[in-house]
């Protein structure tokens, strides 16, 4: 098949770039600088220079391809989270750019068009698993994806294939957060609060095997995490047991929730299932908890 990829270079887009190559399909990523181009081009797709925010530029980008991929994204640096305006280009990025992609991929005539998304938006739910179902709560800088979640549906709703991917919190060893985590982690401070809370992730190898297998999924949201979520306590030391150092000292909950709505969704416990996912594509994910995972991400990071 022909797909087009927005996001392309990013850490999870430049990971599934050569999955998609790799399975047979000819890929157009989008690319908004000559090194980005010239990435793209190395890992084996067709660059296409264009700009996410011109609605006529998608309409031509997107056309002759039978599947749009969004996973275009601008997470801000660790330090600047919290900062005024920090998350401006990614909520821009998740609305009027998927916006943009979603009219080019009906313009097109494509069959199906895939939106990276988060599950973040979800509630706390205790020690409860999360499904599909479960209530989401999207304040602050989650909203955006809302937005993006609904433009993938708009996409089902006149005629296509909208697959959204609710994807728990990456890892993996080009993650500048990651590197910032395991940097302070060294220092046994954990990026994180709220120690008995659980948290859903997934390395970042996963996720772009995830995108991959979402290419024969039904229409639908999907949630997309490792098979055993842990709590916070349980991550970071899994993290520190990977490192060879002792174990963190987490901040408690209502330390975080003192900044805010932006800082309280950070400390939600979200045990989030795979389980529809798995059922409709027959993905699994390689590291099924961070006890396997970290261990594989700090190696990679310390390769490199």
């Amino acid at each position: 098949m022909r797909v087009f990829v927005a996001g392309a270079s990013g850490v999870l887009g430049r990971r599934v770039v050569p999955l998609l190559v790799a399975a047979g399909h000819d890929v157009s990523a989008l690319a908004r600088s000559d090194g980005r181009a010239a990435l793209l081009g190395g890992l084996g797709a067709t660059p296409v220079r264009a700009e996410v925010f011109d609605p006529d530029a998608m309409v031509r980008a997107v056309a002759g391809h039978e599947v749009v991929c969004n996973l275009a994204t601008h997470i801000p640096a660790t330090k600047s989270m919290a900062m005024p305006g920090a998350w401006a280009e990614n909520d821009r990025i998740r609305s009027e750019g998927s916006r943009n992609l979603v009219d080019g991929a009906l313009a097109a005539g494509a069959a199906r068009y895939v939106q990276e998304s988060i599950a973040f938006l979800y509630r706390d739910g205790g020690e409860r698993w999360l499904d599909e179902s479960a209530p989401i709560d999207p304040v602050a800088n989650l909203r955006s994806a809302t937005m993006a979640e609904a433009n993938a549906a708009r996409f089902s709703a006149s005629g296509g294939t909208g697959v959204i991917l609710r994807f728990a919190a990456f890892y993996g060893p080009d993650s500048d957060a990651t590197l910032d985590m395991i940097r302070l982690a060294r220092r046994r401070i954990a990026l994180g609060a709220g120690p008995d809370a659980y948290m859903s992730s997934i390395t970042t190898d996963d996720a772009a095997a995830a995108v991959v297998s979402s290419l024969a999924a039904p229409a639908g949201l999907y949630n997309v995490g490792d098979d055993e979520p842990v709590t916070r306590r349980d991550f970071f030391a899994a993290l520190a047991g990977a490192l060879g150092v002792g174990p963190s000292r987490i901040a408690p909950a209502g330390l975080a929730r003192l900044g805010g709505s932006k800082a309280s969704v950070l400390v939600r416990s979200q045990r989030v299932s795979n389980g529809a996912f798995v059922e409709a594509t027959g993905w699994k994910p390689a590291q099924r908890s961070v006890r396997e995972g970290w261990p594989v991400v700090v190696a990679a990071a310390a390769s490199t």
